[in-house]
């Protein structure tokens, strides 16, 4: 399993190279171009992106630079806003010394030397809903919104249970042709929210970014989220189907953008708008979020698959809510059966965990996660009452020993009694 997550993961490697550089207002939503979707999904105009923006998208990642970009996404993108409102959830802060260890690679390691060994630009640990340790690195503090890359699919996740709590979705086993007509005859025709939700859609989107070979999802990224020329989420118009949908897991951000379409056709809103209102208000955030932009300026959608971006504290809160069944400081958020439901493991695990409805779980335990790109976690464990977020700049490439370490450190956490 850790090796389907890492390559999971490079999924939003380049799709997080998206669309301009200042904030968007929310605009009216705008009809589909699915209908003129060519199957290659081939650019058919030139960009009228700055060549050397073009480049600081693709090179973002980098080493020697991603410590800092990752925190400073709305000075390279389009982004659009998720405002907060109303009183701020406050978390009481008991802080106190790592004094735990833990094993990693058949060494007993101490938590002194993880951060930096592991990339970590922020870590925060909260028992019980009290912070016991909050610590930031790197030129950033508690007002520094960092991206999510990939646990935003755990966010979108937690859209969908909204709406379908709110009767906008019937059922996550309608399919999703029955809400975005314009896939009727597609590849994702006849396939169900549900299958959506766990990466089993059956649709030919491989995750793989070679660009001196590339495949559907390379040039998909590079026009939607480089040059700003098309939607992401309308390359499911064009693709093929691999499987009978419910057949085969393969986790695709593809699937994501989708529900994030979704999301946008059901409730009428945009999602930056039916997030600010039914989650990130209710939360009681302590600062605006915003979503990274696709496709072209004025009509693109948020980048549901990977493109959030909040404080390290936001984050915590909104593990917190999932971890006490969709309650945020008392308030009702989201139904406890949706949390339930989409946190568990929908088909066996391995020794590595599983996967749920855009959540990953953790092996011989009910702690799950959200998981981003380069070493972004949110870990939620329900035994001991623990939410851990780590953000990171890991090297791009195989990490799999630094997701590997940050998982044994975060169990090693979460049984840690200060």
């Amino acid at each position: 399993m850790i090796n389907r997550r890492v390559a999971a993961l490079s999924a939003a490697l380049i799709g997080l190279m998206a669309a301009a550089t200042h904030s968007a207002a929310a605009q009216p939503l705008s009809v589909s171009n699915c209908e003129n979707t060519p199957a290659p999904m081939l650019a058919a105009s030139a960009s009228d992106v700055a060549p050397a923006v073009q480049e600081l998208r693709r090179r973002m990642l980098d080493a020697g630079v991603n410590t800092l970009t990752f925190h400073n996404m709305d000075e390279i993108f389009l982004t659009r806003s998720v405002p907060r409102a109303g009183p701020v959830w406050a978390l009481p802060t008991r802080t106190a010394a790592l004094d735990f260890t833990y094993n990693h690679d058949g060494a007993r390691l101490a938590p002194e030397a993880f951060l930096e060994r592991t990339y970590t630009n922020a870590l925060l640990i909260m028992k019980d809903g009290v912070i016991r340790a909050e610590i930031y690195r790197n030129n950033t503090g508690p007002e520094t919104r960092f991206v999510s890359f990939s646990m935003a699919k755990s966010i979108t996740s937690l859209l969908v249970g909204a709406a379908l709590a709110e009767g906008h979705i019937r059922s996550i086993d309608d399919p999703i042709d029955a809400y975005i007509t314009e896939l009727a005859g597609s590849a994702y025709a006849g396939v169900s929210i549900r299958h959506i939700l766990e990466m089993r859609s059956g649709v030919d989107y491989e995750e793989r970014y070679d660009f001196d070979n590339p495949g559907v999802a390379a040039i998909n990224h590079n026009n939607a989220l480089v040059l700003n020329l098309r939607r992401f989420a309308d390359a499911a118009c064009a693709v093929e189907r691999k499987a009978a949908p419910g057949a085969l897991f393969e986790y695709k951000t593809l699937d994501t953008a989708v529900l994030g379409w979704l999301i946008e056709r059901a409730t009428g809103m945009t999602v930056a708008s039916y997030m600010a209102s039914r989650i990130w208000a209710p939360l009681g955030a302590e600062a605006d979020g915003y979503f990274i932009m696709d496709g072209p300026p004025g009509v693109g959608r948020e980048f549901t698959g990977a493109g959030f971006n909040a404080t390290l504290r936001d984050y915590a809160r909104l593990g917190q809510m999932v971890l006490d069944g969709g309650v945020a400081d008392g308030r009702r958020v989201l139904p406890q059966a949706w949390v339930t439901q989409s946190t568990a493991p929908r088909h066996a695990e391995d020794e590595q965990g599983g996967y749920a409805m855009q959540w990953w779980t953790a092996p011989r335990s009910d702690a799950f996660y959200a998981l981003g790109l380069q070493g972004q976690f949110i870990y939620i464990d329900p035994a001991s009452r623990t939410v851990i977020v780590k953000l990171s700049y890991f090297p791009p490439g195989d990490d799999r020993p630094l997701l590997e370490e940050s998982l044994a450190f975060m169990r090693a956490a979460a049984a840690w009694r200060p």
